[in-house]
């Protein structure tokens, strides 16, 4: 499983970097049922929302190796930017994160030193799931830096400003837009559809093409005109709604 599970890590890795058309699927609740689920809908990914859910480190452990068996990478989104999250999620075997709110360079740097190991990062040494328990500590370590992939949501005109500047550090994979976040900040909470926000999400999408980098957006209501209407604005990648989404509709 551990083989697969590099070389799944490094294809997904490969695909962001290329700008390659991806879809992800995305879980707000811990039961590992759902994953196993999601794992047979030939998504590219799976996400875990522990930002607006009460998934807790150890069921994300549970969905990250879930996710893995179905041949499936696992990216989980963290509640913040502290390493009291990065560090266990990390420990349990998870692809790479996807990291909410990013607003300058700074924080971005300081999320590098947290979750790539020296020399490029500062994070720590320890043993758990991802070094599967130290029988793969050398492969993996040696690995993790190169495959493992980091997504940065912008969510705020503060990180729309300055997400050339953001972009210029090369350890960043691929942005996710937050609309609703992003249309609060603007002004226009609620309202996705406002011009000031279309417009800050376009600046998003022209930037993340200028620097070479994936751009992603997520669609709560599934459908063919839906999809291809975000590919067409510009985006290559796309979380097609949750399990809280589809049992809701």
């Amino acid at each position: 499983i551990m083989q697969n599970v590099i070389k799944n890590r490094i294809d997904l890795k490969k695909k962001f970097l290329n700008r390659d058309n991806l879809f992800g699927g995305w879980v707000s609740f811990g039961h590992p049922s759902i994953t196993e689920i999601f794992t047979n809908a030939n998504f590219d990914f799976l996400a875990i929302d522990m930002e607006h859910s009460t998934i807790s480190l150890n069921e994300a452990q549970r969905i990250i190796s879930s996710s893995q068996a179905g041949n499936l990478p696992c990216l989980p989104r963290p509640v913040s930017h502290s390493n009291d999250w990065f560090k266990p999620i990390l420990d349990s075997g998870a692809d790479g994160l996807i990291l909410p709110t990013v607003e300058n360079e700074k924080e971005v740097q300081n999320i590098i030193d947290l979750i790539k190991y020296p020399p490029l990062g500062k994070r720590s040494y320890g043993l758990n799931r991802a070094q599967n328990y130290g029988f793969k500590f050398d492969e993996y370590v040696n690995e993790w830096n190169d495959s493992s992939s980091l997504i940065i949501q912008i969510e705020s005109k503060e990180g729309v400003n300055n997400l050339s500047e953001i972009l210029k550090n090369e350890n960043v994979d691929g942005v996710m837009i937050g609309p609703y976040d992003l249309a609060g900040s603007y002004g226009y909470p609620g309202n996705l559809e406002h011009e000031i926000v279309k417009d800050a999400c376009k600046k998003v999408i022209d930037i993340c093409k200028q620097n070479n980098k994936s751009c992603g957006t997520q669609i709560t209501d599934i459908s063919s005109q839906n999809i291809s209407e975000k590919i067409n604005q510009g985006y290559n990648f796309i979380i097609l709604s949750s399990d809280l989404f589809v049992l809701w509709k």
